[in-house]
């Protein structure tokens, strides 16, 4: 994860439980915490496939009169709900959630997940008093696992595409802006030092004619340069 204020996140493809989560860990120094709108350094919790669950439900834990609220007890935190389609927005909304995130790194994949529909999201969010969280990819490819999702793939072109989603996300002037990464190379995602390498199953991907750590490279500027523009934005 990298930090600062602004931040850039790394976005995790699993889920786990929050309450559990902050049970067991919600005290360590190294669990991440995002300050709210009024002031309290809160977990922050990224809910993948949220829609799965109805808004209804939702609002039993999340709204502070739902039946089972779990607002400005122990168990609280800033819950952040996936984006898929567009009539979540308002489902999002209605659930109580605390914003939204796009999650996939292929631009065009989803309503959430591309580019141009950044701004109407982060407009609604502003109107509603959610946080809208952009995320970006280096670039994405799972034909290895996925033989029939090739026209989902979307070429790195050198840093290029990386560079164009960061851009993309700066654009809207987003609180946070989350990395979606976990070094699965199986999905083409990963941002970690990468070489040159094949199996007899599998060809690796590598960065060349660039430098091993190109992509770590590319996430250090740009999360400086967030910085720096969040810092004009409050101007």
């Amino acid at each position: 994860m990298i930090t600062g204020n602004p931040q850039m996140t790394w976005c995790p493809p699993f889920w786990t439980p929050p309450i559990s989560t902050a049970s067991r860990y919600g005290s360590h120094g190294a669990f991440y915490r995002y300050k709210n709108s009024m002031g309290k350094s809160l977990p922050l919790f990224y809910i993948y496939d949220s829609y799965l669950t109805s808004p209804e439900a939702w609002a039993h834990l999340l709204t502070p009169n739902g039946p089972h609220s779990i607002r400005n007890t122990p168990y609280d935190g800033v819950f952040i709900a996936l984006l898929v389609e567009e009539g979540h927005t308002h489902d999002i909304l209605a659930a109580g959630f605390d914003g939204m995130y796009t999650y996939f790194a292929s631009n065009g994949f989803s309503f959430g997940s591309s580019h141009q529909n950044w701004k109407a999201v982060k407009n609604f969010c502003d109107a509603n008093n959610l946080m809208f969280i952009p995320s970006v990819g280096p670039g994405y490819i799972d034909t290895s696992i996925r033989p029939w999702n090739n026209h989902n793939t979307r070429n790195r072109v050198n840093g290029k595409y990386y560079e164009t989603a960061l851009q993309a996300a700066l654009t809207v002037r987003p609180e946070i802006v989350s990395i979606t990464s976990f070094n699965e190379w199986h999905e083409g995602t990963q941002i970690e030092k990468a070489i040159p390498k094949k199996t007899p199953t599998r060809l690796y991907l590598d960065y060349l004619p660039h430098q091993p750590s190109l992509y770590l490279e590319l996430t250090r500027r740009w999360a400086e340069h967030f910085i720096k523009e969040k810092e004009q934005w409050l101007m």
